[in-house]
């Protein structure tokens, strides 16, 4: 029933499952569909949730794995960078961990065209203990904030103009990803940190974290960037069901001429 109900964008969902899993069966490519749209469903009752929700009742229902790769650079106050995709619940992922994390969690967005919507998503996050920053301030906030101890969070799988994207196979196609938080990291010499999110069951996740570099001054171009790219990439592959189909995440082609 929910399937039926909650049809949003199902034209984009199934062409996203057919261009990113051309191995599967049709049948196969259905159940993920299926899948997916109960687990939106249950998204957006969760994301309502959010503007009630206790630090004890989200500490219930988001597991934090592996925290402990945060103790040293805590101690050796070096801030650090978080990418993550939109896998899972990302909202309480992030609230969970700046409940628990000794660093101050400033978390990148994009603000909302719709300004009621906006000031809404700002009061979800903040009183959850994130530090909402829009995207146009990223860098001035990063210098401004280098002597505090900060966690930067990007949700690093948006589609970003193809002009400026670094270009790379992603789910079996070629994909124009974002390189912004790559910059950053080797500007500031900040380490990089992957975050992914597992769904136990029906309003249950885990969080667990992976460095992608320690070093980024001593990183190739678009190492980081394809790094956290592939890394998202073999967990949507894990529970293909919890990521965002919904986007149109393709809708931009590689033209020939184009670098990667």
């Amino acid at each position: 029933m929910l399937y039926r109900v909650a049809r949003y964008r199902r034209r984009v969902v199934a062409e996203n499952l057919a261009r990113a899993f051309p191995e599967e069966t049709p049948a196969r490519r259905l159940e993920i569909e299926r899948r997916f749209y109960a687990f939106f469903c249950d998204l957006l009752v969760e994301s309502v949730k959010t503007l009630t929700i206790s630090p004890e009742k989200l500490r219930q229902r988001v597991v934090l794995k592996n925290m402990d790769l945060f103790e040293n650079y805590f101690r050796a106050g070096q801030n650090l960078l978080v990418v993550m995709g939109h896998l899972g619940n990302w909202e309480w992922a992030g609230g969970r961990f700046a409940g628990q994390s000794p660093f101050e969690l400033q978390v990148i967005y994009r603000p909302l065209q719709n300004r009621w919507f906006d000031r809404l998503v700002f009061r979800m996050r903040a009183r959850l203990g994130m530090t909402p920053v829009p995207m146009r301030q990223t860098l001035r906030t990063l210098l401004a904030h280098r002597e505090k101890k900060t966690i930067t969070t990007f949700i690093a799988d948006q589609t970003p103009p193809p002009e400026t994207a670094h270009w790379m196979r992603f789910l079996n196609q070629e994909t124009p990803v974002f390189t912004g938080a790559e910059k950053l990291a080797v500007r500031l010499g900040y380490p990089v940190v992957f975050a992914g999110v597992r769904r136990l069951r029906r309003g249950f996740y885990e969080v667990y974290f992976e460095e992608l570099t320690t070093a980024p001054t001593r990183t190739s171009p678009a190492e980081i960037t394809e790094k956290f790219n592939r890394r998202l990439e073999r967990a949507i592959c894990e529970q293909p069901e919890i990521w965002l189909w919904s986007h149109r995440r393709w809708k931009h082609r590689k033209r020939e001429n184009t670098k990667p």
